[in-house]
């Protein structure tokens, strides 16, 4: 126990001195004139006068220079985000800042039209023989590949709110029959889509699909009530495909860095049967001039 609470007491020590490094690095680096700042008298070191970088962030100077020495003094995220716009940080300094002070970014909550870049696209394509799709902020499926679709079906006839997994996953009655797990499977991706909402909370376009899916799915309506949250899970997806039968898929989650809101669904066949019923259905989509409807 001791030696754990001395392991966690170096590693601070140690955030600390690199937090105050960085700081006089990025001071160093401006200039008054970059900041609106008159040049004064002649500068004995490079960069901004701690006391004049303190009063751009608009904290006192005695408390911005304990920062430098790496005093035991702990700037809240409304602070962190003065500082990074005074010393004139960019995205990766400013996640920088406050990694170093255990404190995470605020992001911006976007309302723009979702696109999924060229990057993304192609790798989404050249998952052959993995089912996989691109979900954007609101759980939609905004890109899907030829495998997900021979899969899951139906993706190009929907409109945005039948496009929503929430939505599949709780109103279209022939995705539910695909499920064969299908209450534990809802249950955890409500949880999942709760946690994932709150960033979100007030926002009108998720307040109509949770409004339109209370009334369209009475377990939607009882398990939201309970208010479960958990973060994202990998797990094991049994399908009872209408043509082919029993399917087994392990489905994983992945994140952009640069873009953490839109998330890239993957699902790998479990076993050798599954491979080949997969393939099956790609072969038989080749022959045929439109995609399967399930």
């Amino acid at each position: 126990m001791i030696a754990a609470m001395d392991q966690r007491s170096d590693t601070f020590e140690a955030r600390r001195r690199e937090f105050a490094a960085f700081l006089r690095s990025r001071r160093e680096r401006l200039t008054p004139s970059e900041v609106g700042l008159p040049e004064g008298f002649r500068r004995r070191t490079p960069g901004l006068r701690r006391e004049e970088l303190a009063m751009l962030a608009g904290v006192g100077t005695t408390w911005y220079t304990w920062l430098e020495q790496g005093r035991d003094v702990s700037p809240s995220a409304q602070v962190l985000n003065a500082l990074a716009d005074a010393l004139r940080l960019d995205e990766v300094e400013r996640q920088h800042l406050f990694t170093l002070n255990n404190r995470q970014v605020p992001r911006a909550v976007s309302s723009a039209p979702e696109c999924v870049d060229e990057p993304l696209q192609r790798m989404l394509t050249n998952l052959t023989h993995q089912p996989a799709y691109v979900l954007g902020r609101r759980w939609d499926v905004l890109a899907w590949n030829r495998a997900a679709d021979v899969l899951f079906g139906g993706y190009d006839t929907l409109d945005r709110d039948e496009c929503n997994i929430m939505h599949r996953l709780f109103v279209d009655p022939a995705h539910r029959r695909l499920l064969v797990d299908w209450e534990s499977v809802a249950r955890v991706s409500l949880a999942m889509f709760r946690a994932d909402s709150a960033r979100y909370a007030g926002d009108p376009d998720f307040e109509r699909l949770i409004a339109l899916l209370k009334q369209a799915s009475g377990e939607f309506r009882n398990w939201w009530q309970r208010h479960e949250v958990i973060s994202p899970l990998s797990g094991i997806k049994r399908i009872d495909h209408p043509v082919k039968g029993r399917m087994s898929f392990e489905h994983t989650g992945l994140t952009q860095t640069n873009r953490p809101e839109m998330k890239l669904i993957v699902y790998t066949p479990l076993d050798d049967d599954t491979n080949r019923k997969l393939a099956e259905l790609l072969e038989q989509d080749d022959l045929r001039p439109g995609r399967p409807k399930i």
